[in-house]
This record gives structure tokens, sequence and C-alpha cells, in this order.
């Protein structure tokens, strides 16, 4: 059982924010897999069924991103997971548009959700998968730009992104994290239309 959980905020005003990469990677899973995660369990929307052979829970915790580690706990609790059973996919501010990057552990990196998985679980030994959703300009409040709706070139992107990410997991499970990261984690062009688009 491997346990694959998206990090997003719950309502339809942030479906199609940047920090919602995460819920869309989990419902473009679903889609291949032919999963509805709509069950209410463990703070979560989940959904059990088969990828790439496994048997796997997708989730996506509604505590709201920054209480993401409550439902993560609460997941693992109820599928008897170990957190190296667990992938977690979520957007990543310092990352440049488009870029996915794979790590089997490491620190939040400045990222609210991760932080409070990380605190909730013990320990970082379990793969995330980041989307990079970098803004082209310096920001003085972070929050309100990964908490607005993405422009039309970032849409563009963003569907990508999610596509390859959504592939990323799929071979992650198939084939381990080591192949995946060589194939996956490489450095991809911003959004062409992002200038026109501020």
């Amino acid at each position: 059982m491997r346990l694959i959980v998206g990090l997003g905020n719950p309502g339809p005003e942030y479906a199609w924010t940047p920090h919602n990469l995460g819920f869309l990677v989990v419902d473009e899973l679903a889609q291949h897999g032919g999963i509805r995660v709509e069950r209410p369990e463990a703070k979560s929307l989940v959904g059990r069924g088969r990828l790439a052979g496994r048997e796997v829970v997708l989730a996506k915790p509604h505590t709201f991103m920054n209480a993401s580690g409550m439902a993560v706990r609460d997941l693992l609790a109820r599928y008897e997971a170990e957190p190296a059973e667990m992938i977690v996919v979520v957007d990543d501010a310092a990352l440049p548009w488009g870029m996915i990057r794979i790590r089997p552990r490491g620190s939040a990196g400045g990222h609210n959700g991760l932080e409070s998985i990380l605190g909730a679980v013990g320990t970082d030994e379990w793969i995330r998968v980041r989307l990079g959703i970098q803004p082209d300009h310096p920001l003085r409040d972070l929050s309100d730009y990964v908490l607005r709706p993405m422009r039309k070139a970032e849409l563009e992107s963003a569907a990508e992104m999610v596509v390859q990410a959504a592939d990323a997991v799929e071979m992650i499970l198939a084939e381990g994290v080591q192949p995946a990261m060589a194939r996956f984690n490489r450095r991809a062009a911003p959004p062409a239309e992002a200038e026109d688009s501020r």
C-alpha cells in the first residue's frame, strides 16, 4: 500500500491557485487509475485503487495547507502505513515555473504544509514531489501570490507540470525513486507569456 497525498486548500476559491497543484496532481492520478477521491476519512478526501500495478490510497487533506500534518498523521494511522511508504505532492515557490523536483527525504524548505507534516510524523523519510511556481519578480507577500488564481500562461504551464508530476509518481511506484529522479529532475522553461499576463 502506498499513500499519495496532494497538498492544497479546500474550497472552490482555491481550486486554480498555485498552492493547489498537489490537489490537481491527485486528480490527474485519479483519472489514470479510475479512482474516485471523494470519501471523507482522516480529515481528507480519499480514494483507493491501483496505479502502476500497486495498491494506492490517493488523498487530499481538507485541513488547509498549514495544518496538513494532522491529516497525514491520521491517514498513516488509518492505513497502517509508514512515512517511508508515502509520496507527498506539493507546490514550491523556490523552484522555477515548470520544474519538477523529486526527493526521497529532506527539509520543509520554508513550505508550511511540509513543515506541518514533518512536525506531525517526526521524520523526513518520505518522498516529496515538488512543482515549481517561483514568481518572476520579487514579492512583498508570497501568500497573496500562491493563493491567487493562476493566469492564462501559468495555467497552461501548470497543466503540463501536473501531467508530468503524475507520470513521475507512477514511475516512483513502478520503478522506484532514483529512476524517477534521473528522469524528471530537470530544469524547465518559465511560462512564455508571463511578462504579458501580469
